[in-house]
């Protein structure tokens, strides 16, 4: 393992030096700034917390900004130095290919952990300064959205792997990158909506709905912040999807850990495999 520790000491040495990535921790920060103070305005005459709205808002930016990190930092992890020739160099060295992978996995994550924390808590952190809730329950539901949102994060890591590991082209894994964005995060969800309004319940049953749901971690996410925790679900506009899906937040954070393992497992399998 100390080859692992090793390797990803390396990807995040050089993730920081990245400046894409500090404009990516600039970004987060800056966005959950303004849906935090704006998004929670109308909070006074509702007589909701401000942290929770929050915590709504950012879910929904978590959903459509973090996977494309993820994917975007992982896509050309294998593809990317094979083409510079860096991979052949770095097995000259007294490493296995499962070791570069998961040096170079753990690497990612924590570079992505590193900039969601900062990005997030310093919104916080500066909510709280101002408003002074205390709320302890809306606290604890932040630090769980801000955990599962690198998880999230972990899996689209994961996904972008086994395409790197998958293809042979640096383009090619862009492009794949960018549709396996598109289908997660937009189209999946617009054709689940579109096959419940035309089935009318009668072939979708509840055990169907919880299994679709399950097939996309963006979904398990979704679920998981804005359904988990009582002061959130009150007014995040998923009760109703909620109450028909019926599954527990153990079983969506298992749905995001498989999301995480089973692509991994699968890119270092081709990877152990690959002809460089």
């Amino acid at each position: 393992m100390r080859s692992v520790a090793i390797i990803a000491g390396k990807e995040f040495r050089d993730g920081l030096r990245n400046r894409w990535v500090v404009a990516t921790t600039c970004l987060l920060a800056a966005l959950a700034l303004t849906l935090a103070f704006l998004g929670s305005a109308p909070t006074g005459e509702v007589r909701v917390g401000a942290l929770a709205v929050t915590i709504v808002s950012l879910s929904s930016l978590t959903i459509f900004l973090i996977p494309l990190i993820a994917l975007l930092l992982a896509y050309d992890a294998v593809v990317g130095e094979v083409d510079r020739g860096t991979m052949a160099l770095l097995l000259t060295y007294p490493v296995s290919r499962w070791e570069v992978m998961l040096g170079k996995f753990a690497g990612h994550v924590a570079i992505l952990a590193v900039a969601t924390l900062i990005g997030y808590g310093i919104a916080g952190v500066a909510l709280e300064a101002v408003n002074g809730e205390g709320d302890t329950d809306a606290w604890q539901a932040f630090a769980a959205m801000i955990g599962t949102s690198v998880l999230l994060g972990a899996a689209f890591v994961s996904i972008g792997y086994l395409i790197s590991a998958a293809v042979r082209d640096r383009g090619t894994a862009g492009g794949i990158a960018i549709g396996v964005w598109l289908v997660f995060v937009l189209i999946y969800d617009m054709a689940i909506l579109g096959i419940l309004v035309a089935d009318q319940g009668r072939i979708l049953t509840a055990e169907r709905l919880n299994l679709l749901l399950m097939l996309n971690p963006a979904d398990a996410y979704r679920l998981l912040n804005l359904t988990g925790f009582a002061n959130v679900s009150r007014f995040s506009g998923m009760a109703g999807i909620a109450s028909q899906a019926n599954l527990a937040p153990s079983v969506l954070i298992a749905t995001l850990v498989g999301w995480v393992l089973a692509p991994l497992g699968l890119a270092t399998f081709l990877f152990a495999r690959k002809q460089l």
